[in-house]
């Protein structure tokens, strides 16, 4: 049976192809008289089935696009991507949803493999796989001229960072083609695969250990390690060890154990926000906390709490992504109304 299936795929495919090959022979016959102006089309049907077409048949896709010399003149292969979509189970879902898709090309994923370790997408199992094809996947149709720099919110639930300012950057990936059309969506071609951040937002900042051990000590005392780590997502101003220290001198104490739980509580809610709030997405206004508000300058990146005290967001330490929220580093603790 299966013999047979993959005969009828193989025969639809070769049909489809000469179509393809006919019709494209039939623009250039009618054009013969300025062949600069021939428009061949690309690859039609799903996300999916795009993917497989370019990737078994690269020479019907014959975009200019691709005679980029940035890309070396290689047109591009998706076998590890196809691969990885068949074993996670997400070929529906890129065929069915109108989506975009930022999608590694075969040399992209065995740099990957090279960095881990690994042989091929066999070495890889579906429950790693899965958050990390989803990250480069965004809802609904993004054109190349529709992105801006800034944070873009992914199916996976964190954001992939757009950058402008040379080429087009995604992450660290740069767009080598872009705008490949199917009947769902929209692909674009990158030279590195997407890696989504893999820790709460408590083992984040466990991992900048010792800069934010007081703050991870504050939340074990307060009891709102599970929330943190397991709910929202939530964007966490988080102080530094060196704020901590300040504030305790301020108070007049001299740790964590002369505040009682529900003080405690109150200052660590108050720096916490429902959601994830990039910076891109920061405007100038009070700010709703899980405890009240506080006061934002953006042009300044200061913040102004309930006290009128001042703190400064650290411009090198915003944006810090976890699987549930994300980070920004101020250098001074904010104080609600108490």
């Amino acid at each position: 049976m299966n013999t047979n299936q993959n005969t009828t795929r193989g025969m639809i495919r070769n049909i489809f192809l000469m179509v393809v090959v006919a019709f494209s022979f039939a623009l250039t016959s009618c054009n013969d008289d300025d062949d600069n102006d021939i428009m061949v089309p690309q690859p039609a049907g799903d996300i999916a089935a795009v993917l497989e077409q370019i990737t078994d048949a690269p020479e019907t896709f014959t975009s200019d696009m691709l005679k980029s010399k940035s890309i070396n003149e290689k047109k591009p292969k998706f076998k590890n991507l196809i691969k990885a979509l068949v074993k996670t189970n997400l070929v529906s879902t890129v065929a069915k949803n109108e989506l975009t898709v930022f999608a590694p090309t075969d040399a992209a994923f065995e740099t990957l493999f090279a960095a881990l370790g690994v042989d091929g997408i066999e070495d890889l199992t579906a429950e790693q796989l899965t958050p990390i094809l989803l990250y480069h996947v965004v809802g609904g149709k993004v054109a190349s001229t529709d992105l801006s720099s800034g944070f873009v919110p992914t199916v996976n639930g964190a954001a992939i960072e757009v950058d402008l300012s040379s080429g087009v950057m995604i992450n660290d990936a740069s767009v080598v083609i872009a705008d490949i059309r199917a009947a769902n969506g929209i692909i674009h071609v990158i030279d590195k695969v997407l890696l989504p951040p893999s820790m709460n937002l408590v083992e984040t900042a466990l991992s900048y250990d010792p800069e934010f051990s007081i703050l991870v000590q504050a939340v074990i005392k307060a009891g709102l390690t599970d929330v943190l780590a397991t709910g929202g997502p939530y964007t966490v101003f988080a102080p530094t060890n060196d704020a901590f220290v300040a504030l305790l001198s301020e108070l007049g104490i001299s740790g964590l154990d002369d505040l009682d739980v529900e003080t405690l509580t109150k200052v660590l809610l108050y720096h916490v926000v429902d959601g994830r709030v990039y910076s891109s997405d920061l405007s100038s206004g009070n700010v709703t906390t899980l405890n009240g508000t506080f006061s934002l300058n953006v042009s300044t990146l200061k913040i102004t709490d309930a006290n009128g005290r001042e703190a400064g967001l650290v411009p090198s330490l915003l944006n810090v992504q976890a699987t549930n929220g994300v980070i920004h580093v101020i250098d001074k603790v904010i104080l609600p109304t108490l």
